[in-house]
């Protein structure tokens, strides 16, 4: 159980929170403004903060911020002590908000997943997964990408030394499968079209061998620069970037052999991760999302090869966002073909129980050569 001044510091933390200040912002500004705090300190306080969100729709209005932080981890150390202790029922009806049951399917086994703390997987450079797991001690590599090191550790992993030599990444085990779905090969000509702060354009520049052309856009230039900090640690150079709005005016003619579309979305596949999101998340954003993921869609469709290929990725289950979309696009683009995700179907869904990772929706298509 949290002491009193780990209470009293989630509590500030909870009261910092608006709509333009979500839960793990709030925690970031917190921490930056009470530099005293050490990284135990800051772990016990994230971990109650969490907790509180993952356990939001148990906990009584009436107690104090203090003593519902109290009963959300006392109900959070009970879970972890018996699953069972919590019904399947129960869950259904708190754990997520009612919107959710028409957009997608609520398995027992997902729900539970969605209260347990979620995994943390770090990517490392290629074919060094298991000398990694090996110099971080509390790490485990695992057969579903040859990659990815799963920590159980607690230290500060930035300030290791192998994390200061670029030895690793912290990526998500689903979106290092957003990566190999790709399967660039070196000398190719890719675009990730949302490359955000650069995780996948990085897997997929380590995929090429630092070989060939990535070109990584944006909406947010700050996002590209810190991609460009994070390459030079990599010592990965084969890319270029651009700041692009998503609208029909491209930011390269460049016809390319890849393009990857991983889209701004929902989010929901990240509720183990971020419980806040649970909560703020409206299906209005899920409609108007699914209206942006499909007209990005078909704004980069033009740019593809003969033989080229365009992945479509969302770290999203709702049915709005992932086969909707997908088979929206589809239907409007006959010249192009689905193509099998990870040597399975063309629309590849990953549960979060299944893989102890965030959830991700996967489309490909080809263009015939």
């Amino acid at each position: 159980m949290p002491d009193q001044a780990t209470l009293n510091h989630a509590a500030q933390v909870i009261a910092g929170i608006s709509a333009d200040k979500r839960a793990d912002t709030a925690l970031r500004f917190y921490f930056e403004t009470r530099r005293y705090l050490g990284a135990r300190e800051k772990r016990a306080i994230t971990q109650t903060v969490f907790a509180y969100f993952r356990w939001l729709s148990w906990l009584d209005p009436k107690l104090s911020p203090q003593k519902r932080l109290e009963q959300a981890v006392t109900l959070h150390e009970r879970f972890k002590a018996d699953e069972k202790s919590v019904k399947a029922e129960a869950l259904a009806v708190r754990a997520v908000p009612a919107w959710v049951a028409a957009e997608m399917e609520l398995p027992a086994d997902y729900l539970r997943q969605l209260q347990r703390e979620p995994a943390l997987w770090l990517r490392a450079r290629p074919n060094h997964a298991h000398a990694l797991a090996k110099s971080l001690f509390a790490a485990e590599t695992t057969k579903l990408a040859p990659d990815a090191v799963r920590f159980t550790g607690t230290q500060d992993l930035f300030k290791t030394e192998q994390f200061k030599t670029g030895e690793f990444e912290i990526q998500d085990l689903a979106s290092q499968l957003v990566g190999l779905a790709c399967a660039p090969q070196p000398g190719e000509t890719w675009w990730d079209a949302c490359a955000g702060e650069g995780g996948k354009p990085l897997h997929l520049a380590d995929l090429m061998h630092n070989k060939g052309v990535i070109w990584a856009s944006d909406r947010n230039a700050r996002r590209l620069d810190t991609l460009k900090r994070r390459a030079a640690r990599a010592k990965l150079f084969n890319y270029r970037t651009a700041v692009w709005d998503g609208s029909a005016k491209l930011p390269t003619k460049t016809k390319f052999d890849g393009i990857l579309v991983d889209a701004p979305c929902s989010g929901v596949g990240t509720w183990q991760r971020n419980p806040h999101a649970r909560w703020t998340t409206t299906p209005d954003d899920v409609r108007e999302l699914a209206a942006t993921q499909l007209a990005l869609l078909n704004h980069v469709a033009g740019s593809l090869k003969p033989g080229g290929r365009l992945i479509y990725a969302v770290c999203t289950l709702t049915r709005s966002e992932t086969t909707a979309v997908a088979d929206a696009f589809g239907a409007a683009h006959p010249e192009l073909t689905p193509e099998p995700v990870l040597a399975r179907t063309p629309q590849l869904l990953l549960w979060p129980h299944e893989l102890n990772a965030n959830g991700m929706f996967i489309a490909a298509w080809r263009r015939p050569s």
